[in-house]
């Protein structure tokens, strides 16, 4: 399993890629796809709202479970990926491609502050034991 380096991760499987406009956009990690197994709903945020880091603020449906997604820093809801209603088996397909949702960061710098790959596989590992 490969964990994209341009991406920042969160201990809780989200990974956060920062736009050129300064925004992110999130999503879930292979691992917590590959857990969750076949995805079949995804309740996105509603735009406009307000997170806290750590925040729940998406729900995922799989044939096995139901998960929450936390926001990883806090923020404004700016986006959401409305193709996930019709279509939640693409975080299957893709998991790095298929984003949830786009925030405007409160701060950059708690974007910087998330886990890198590394970090973040150490994390998956620790898991395993």
């Amino acid at each position: 399993m490969s964990n994209p380096d341009n991406l920042k991760y969160t201990s809780s499987h989200e990974w956060v890629k920062t736009e050129a406009d300064g925004t992110i956009s999130i999503g879930i990690t292979q691992h917590a796809q590959e857990l969750l197994g076949d995805m079949v709903f995804v309740e996105t945020p509603t735009v406009g709202r307000k997170l806290r880091a750590k925040e729940e603020c998406t729900v995922v449906e799989s044939v096995k479970a139901a998960a929450d997604v936390y926001a990883p820093v806090s923020g404004e809801v700016i986006a959401v990926n409305s193709d996930l209603d019709s279509s939640p088996e693409a975080i299957n397909e893709d998991p790095y491609a298929a984003w949830m949702f786009k925030m405007k960061p409160d701060n950059a710098a708690d974007v910087d502050a998330l886990l890198d790959a590394a970090a973040y596989q150490a994390v998956v590992d620790s898991e395993a034991h």
